[in-house]
């Protein structure tokens, strides 16, 4: 997978989610929920940015492609389930979204974590 373009799509995708929330959804939410639909905005943005990071730590060779590969998808799980579940929290006020949100905060932890050790042992030239 390109994930330069992958990470570019969810950055235009999380400035579309961003615009849309300010602009359709603010008069239609309370404050909870548009401050759970922000939240899912932020979360959405830097990891969007983490997965360019990660196919440019790659292309630099910082980190292998494997490595690359690994922390993009879990930080890809990571948006789907956290800002995807916080998303729908905040529009349709299921709560029952929100047990499902902390599965994608640790793919957030362990992508992260997970780029650390693949900083460190990857090969120096």
């Amino acid at each position: 997978m390109n994930w330069a373009a992958m990470g570019a799509v969810l950055m235009a995708l999380a400035v579309a989610m961003g615009a849309f929330g300010a602009h359709g959804l603010r008069s239609r939410l309370d404050a909870y929920s548009m401050s759970v639909y922000e939240k899912a905005v932020f979360y959405h943005f830097v990891h969007a940015l983490g997965i360019l990071a990660v196919a440019v730590l790659a292309r630099v060779g910082a980190i292998t492609a494997s490595g690359q590969m690994r922390v993009a998808w879990l930080l890809l799980i990571g948006i789907l389930i956290f800002s995807g579940s916080l998303y729908a929290l905040a529009v349709t006020g299921a709560r029952i979204l929100g047990a499902i949100t902390p599965i994608g905060g640790l793919a957030f932890i362990a992508a992260w974590a997970l780029l650390a050790y693949e900083a460190v042992r990857a090969p120096r030239s």
